[in-house]
């Protein structure tokens, strides 16, 4: 068992076996210059077959791995959907089974119930969900959908399936009721007539309310749509119809009449009853409230208009905003309640989205953030002849949910249980990370609790249905979302659920930009300048990284403690100049000199200076202005350093394409299509800032031209991005262009082409030039640019020519790239962190960035720290680091940063075929006061091959390129597998992943294929179209983790996760909520003698006989049709759930039936014994009277 020990006086690494690992974006970034390589020399080039490279350690290293993955070991599905839904358009809820379901414009249904219990379902159509139904406590749901079809949703079951649908062929569904303990549905429709549906069978009922028979024969125009149905809660046989126009009909069923109808001069929006039946109440257009009385409906019992300003005498009052839904509910011990939506004044233009409750004479107006979708009142009783006793109101906003305590006179909303404020800014980027250190979860949440909102009502959550068991799966998950405010959300995803733990708000470290302050930005980006464009996170060190759209990187470190302190920045130069780069030939170039000559005078990195030409160039500034003066870090991620790239002649400095963090060598790298820079973030020191041009040296393979003009560079950069998609993809060019718009807003809308740049905080630009400044160091406090230090030529006297690099491995490693003519038949890319399209003749960007204990040269015999470097070329080179030896020295002394020869490696694995993870720093508290003594001594993880091993290769290294994969092994350099892993699309997502203890290669690719390979012998494992690539949204957040899980970002507002495990495919079942419960129907309330003489005939009430077949005939087949279930494998599936649904629903009722009959038989029982009594007691009472005479008593 290896065990982490402190690195003192040597680099002695000390072996470790890998847990966990994230392989991201690796060399992905590919553009259609490169001169691909194919399949590699010695490899087999067609698609899907891995091939050995005849080497000299291959053999022997491929007969002592055993690969334990197979086939068998894979299987896509979807797992859960978090997030709010997105575009919702209805509301409903099970009063018994306290289960609440939303319905989305797409067509999609989310019910929720208890923290845990969250189920998504989808309608094949895609039509907009109108209105929702619970069954109540019977476990079903039905959804009129805005195709016109009704649909019955079987609840008891774990994935919800359909059991019928019932599709209108001849007029459109309006609105739909179903009364409680009914089967029979009432629908209404645009032509205002109202139809009646069997829920069992889901038939149509031949008894039809023809909209000419409910309205009077001297009505000269029709009553419009059907908005309201309702049967009266003092008489199920009377229904109470409200037309668009303000006329309502109360019908009597049995006699098919209308028994009396009332008018009113303003358009209806809803109706809502008294529970005694006598009184009911509609809201109109005109912002008024009308109540009427059945026993006087010639005119309105009362008019309000809650909002409206008092009349003056003899004027009419005002009128209002529509009033478009109202809830009147009753209490038993106080005033009703009157709650609606709308309804404000028009002169009050500004104001937001309100809901208002009337409660006696108090009036509350309770404003939203958005307009509202929908409400719902929260009774204690499903019957509606009770009085109601509202508690809360379920309020459903276009991008919230909440819920409001009726109970407190402040009216405070419930503290939302679900993950609904996903999209509070809208999402960036997103990070995954399963099987996480244990203690990360409570150490984040025990911070992050500290910073919740207050004043949520003190009373538990009311939507508590369903079931939830955490399952099998016990390891930890977190998922990380990037926002467009810059902010950062951890949230716990363990067991399929989401839960918040910690949000930092990275735009602390930048002062607030005043009105015209910001001009610099708004080049760079029009909106959000704070915007989260890439996440590297190490859960061991608690080394927490990100990078801006406004060309910023940000290091934080973990503390428990609360300090307060200036915050450190440093400004870095990278400058892309082709026009004075003068290569010498490679057979001339001298040899190169030693380096410890060169290292003193800064000879690998430069500094170019700025020359104005004519007016205000700008140079040397930051798109941001970070803060100067001391700022309080409450405890948690505490910013330790700020990197920013500034403006290099008049040209704003290109956005973050790669990034990298080592917490053992205290490193930092990143890139963008300029080129590289490393920082050390423990000195706060540049240690290299070059351009991808000079990281090549001499053994350059590719030429450049020179740089296009400044005016053009934009608009051609920007047109060669997206030239090939509009011929193939006309309908989704406009939504690629304007990919980050679709992240930061939830509808998408034009943009101009130039202003793709400034809109997009995850594109790749094809403009500016680099310099390399000479390294640099930082006090607390202070900026430094590179600006600032003295000017060197880059090619003058003090700096001889580069010599020829140490092998031809650029050439032999390289991997193919996919063309402009390849790209005409595959989907085209608005390019993120590491999807970008890039100018060929100017520009090869820095695309992938990985750390590593490895060989930095061809055949070396021992390991040394070094980063690998990726181009969007399909070229990877060494980056060798050569740190300090002692704990001591590495705060003093400088780690020195040497450029080598290009090796092809993003992922390692040591000879037994164990995946290796980077080397990383033990996270201790950086402002613990008793670990001061102690802050020198760095503990540190390494992982590399024992010393004790034979002489050979010791690593295989991956690398994934667009189209193909390679696995090397070093230090030999010989590669052993190539596979083809694409022909006809291209890769965005690539990650090396562990799976039941072994690693394999997942792929994301353009045409929606998912892909795993085995490692190290390339072989395909799985295969599978999961979803087609419509949105750059899913491109730029989907993302593989270890134990077979993957998530994206779906919807502006929801994030789905899969898992490509069978095991966890199998497991899911027990891991999901039960939606259903068996719960008892609560008994309703003892009417009394006098009501039940006296309260109408809907105790009598026969719905069956009166709409049945027998009576009412059957209904025309032209008028509707039914659909049985979805055919095809998911609905089998479905199908098979539904039938052990009604198996289950069987044996339920099965045992409430059995449990009523032993109710029944103990009351029988007890009957029979007091029965018993009253016989012997009267048997008694006749012997004693027996012979008495008549007069003896």
């Amino acid at each position: 068992m290896p065990t982490p020990r402190s690195r003192r006086g040597s680099l002695t690494p000390v072996f470790l076996k890998m847990k966990k690992f994230n392989f991201r974006k690796v060399l992905d970034g590919l553009t259609a210059s490169s001169p691909g390589s194919g399949s590699g020399s010695g490899s087999n080039s067609s698609g899907g077959s891995g091939a050995m490279h005849p080497g000299g350690t291959a053999g022997v290293l491929r007969e002592e791995i055993q690969e334990t993955l197979t086939s068998e070991y894979f299987h896509i599905c979807k797992t859960v959907r978090h997030g709010f839904p997105y575009q919702p358009t209805a509301l409903a809820f099970d009063p018994v089974q306290k289960t609440l379901a939303i319905g989305t414009r797409t067509g999609a249904i989310r019910i929720l119930g208890r923290p845990g219990v969250d189920c998504y379902c989808q309608h094949e159509s895609g039509a907009a969900v109108l209105q929702l139904q619970f069954l109540i406590n019977e476990g079903a749901l039905v959804s009129a959908s805005s195709d016109d079809t009704l649909h019955l949703w079987n609840l008891r079951q774990k994935r919800p399936a359909i059991l019928h649908s019932l599709k209108f062929n001849r007029e459109r569904i309006t609105y739909c009721h179903l009364p409680f303990q009914s089967k029979w549905l009432y629908v209404g429709t645009e032509r205002g007539n109202t139809h009646i549906v069997n829920i069992e069978s889901f038939i149509l009922s031949g008894y039809v309310i023809m909209w000419n028979k409910a309205i009077e024969l001297s009505t000269k125009t029709h009553p419009g749509p059907v908005v309201h149905l309702s049967d009266s809660p003092r008489d199920e046989g009377k229904l109470l119809i409200g037309y668009e126009n303000g006329t309502v009909v109360f019908w009597d069923l049995k006699s098919k009449r209308a028994e009396l109808r009332v008018y009113y001069d303003e358009a209806i929006h809803s109706i809502d009853w008294h529970h005694e039946g006598k009184q009911f109440m509609c809201s109109h257009s005109d912002g008024s409230l009308t109540l009427w009385n059945l026993k006087s409906p010639s005119r309105p019992f009362q008019t309000t208009i809650p909002h409206g300003k008092s009349p003056r005498e003899g004027r009419k009052s005002e009128s209002c905003k529509p009033i478009l839904k109202v809830e009147y509910k009753t209490c038993r011990n106080s005033e009703p309640f009157i709650i609606f939506s709308g309804g404000l004044s028009y002169d009050k233009a500004c104001r937001r989205p309100s809901l208002t409750i009337m409660h006696g004479k108090a009036i509350t107006v309770l404003e939203m953030d958005h307009p509202i979708v929908e409400f719902l009142t929260l009774c204690e009783t499903p019957y509606p002849n009770e009085f109601q006793e509202p508690y809360a109101v379920v309020v459903l906003l276009e991008k919230d949910l909440i819920v409001v305590d009726l109970t407190q006179s402040n009216f405070p909303i419930f503290e939302n249980p679900y993950p609904m404020d996903i999209h509070e800014s809208p999402v960036t980027c997103t990070a995954y990370f399963a099987d996480c250190p244990p203690d990360l979860i409570l150490v984040l949440y025990s911070i992050g609790v500290k910073h919740k909102k207050q004043g949520y009502s003190n009373k538990e959550w009311p939507i508590t249905g369903g079931a939830w068991n955490l399952g099998t799966q016990t390891y930890p998950e977190i998922i990380i979302t990037g926002h467009a405010d810059g902010s950062i959300k951890f949230w716990d995803a363990s067991a399929i659920t989401l839960q918040m733990l910690y949000k930092l708000k990275t735009a602390k470290v930048f002062e607030k930009q005043k009105v015209g302050e910001g001009k610099q930005t708004c080049e760079i980006v029009e909106e959000d300048p704070y915007a989260i464009q890439m996440i590297y996170w190490c859960p061991e060190s608690r080394i927490f990284c990100v990078s801006g759209v406004s060309a910023y990187v940000i290091i934080y470190k973990f503390s428990r403690h609360e300090i307060t302190t200036e915050i450190v920045s440093l400004e870095v130069r990278l400058q892309y100049d082709v026009e004075d780069i003068i290569t010498p030939e490679p057979e001339t170039s001298p040899p190169f000199p030693d380096l410890s000559s060169q290292l003193p005078s800064r000879s690998l990195s430069g500094s170019t200076n700025t020359v104005a030409s004519e007016g205000v160039t700008k140079d040397s500034i930051p798109c941001l202005n970070v803060k100067t003066r001391p700022v309080r870090m409450p405890p948690g991620y505490q910013a330790e350093l700020v990197i920013q790239l500034v403006w290099v002649d008049g040209e704003p400095p290109q956005q973050i394409t790669s990034l990298a963090v080592s917490s053992a060598y205290g490193i930092v790298a990143f890139g963008n299509c300029n080129g590289l820079a490393v920082v050390d973030f423990i000195q706060k020191t540049v240690l290299l800032s070059m351009g991808t041009i000079d990281l090549y040296r001499s053994s350059d393979l590719y030429q450049r031209q020179p740089r296009s003009p400044r005016k053009n560079k934009q608009f051609i950069a920007d047109n060669f991005c997206m030239r090939g998609l509009s011929n193939f993809y006309p309908d989704l060019t406009k939504r690629i262009r304007t990919s980050y718009q679709s992240l930061t807003e939830l509808n998408d809308s034009p943009v101009p082409l130039e202003l793709e740049r400034c809109k997009s905080p995850t594109s790749d630009h094809v403009n500016g030039h680099y310099t390399s400044p000479t390294s640099q160091s930082c006090s607390s406090g202070k900026r430094l640019s590179s600006a600032d230090v003295s000017k060197v030529n880059r090619w003058g006297p003090g700096r001889p020519p580069f010599r020829k690099a140490q092998s031809a491995a650029c050439m032999e490693i390289s991997l193919p790239v996919t063309t402009e003519e390849s790209r005409e038949n595959s989907y085209n890319r608005s390019r993120s962190s590491s999807i970008s399209s890039i100018d060929k003749d100017s520009k090869e960007a820095i695309t992938a960035l990985y750390f590593m204990e490895s060989f930095a040269r061809k055949n070396d015999s021992t390991i040394s720290p070094c980063l690998f470097v990726g181009t969007s070329l399909g070229m990877v080179l060494i980056i060798s680091l050569n740190l300090p030896s002692a704990d001591e020295q590495r705060f003093t002394e400088p780690v020195m940063v040497l450029p080598s020869g290009a090796v092809l490696t993003f992922s390692c694995m040591d000879r037994t075929g164990a995946l290796m993870q980077p080397p990383y720093e033990v996270w201790k508290d950086p402002n613990n006061i008793d670990e001061n003594e102690k802050s020198l001594r760095r503990k540190l993880v390494m992982n590399c091959p024992s010393p004790s091993q034979d002489i050979g290769d010791h690593q295989y290294t991956i690398i994934c390129s667009e189209k193909q994969a390679k696995v090397f092994s070093l230090p030999s350099q010989t590669c052993l597998y190539v596979h083809n892993i694409t022909e006809t699309s291209f890769i965005l997502q690539a990650d090396v992943v562990v799976l039941c203890n072994s690693a394999c290669l997942a792929c994301f690719c353009a045409n929606g294929h998912i892909m795993i390979m085995s490692l190290p012998s390339l072989r395909p494992m799985l295969d599978v179209n999961y979803l087609p690539l419509t949105d750059m949204r899913i491109a730029r957040t989907f993302c593989f983790t270890n134990e077979g899980q993957a998530l994206y970002l779906v919807s502006p507002t929801e994030i789905q996760r899969l898992t490509y495990s069978q095991e966890m495919c199998d497991n899911l079942q027990d891991m999901l909520g039960d939606l259903f419960t068996p719960i008892e129907t609560p008994e309703a309330q003892n009417r009394g003698f006098l009501k039940g003489l006296f309260g109408g005939s809907g105790q009598t009430f026969d719905r069956e006989e009166l709409f049945g077949e027998a009576s009412a005939g059957k209904a025309s087949r032209s008028l509707a049709q039914h659909i049985p279930g979805p055919g095809g494998i998911e609905g089998m599936k479905g199908a098979a759930g539904g039938v052990m649904g009604e198996l289950t629903r069987a044996r339920i009722a099965l045992d409430e039936r059995g449990q009523r009959l032993g109710e029944l038989e103990e009351k029988t029982a007890g009957m029979m014994t007091s029965a018993e009594a009253f016989s012997k007691h009267a048997h008694e009472l006749m012997l004693k009277y027996k012979d008495k005479k008549w007069y003896q008593f």
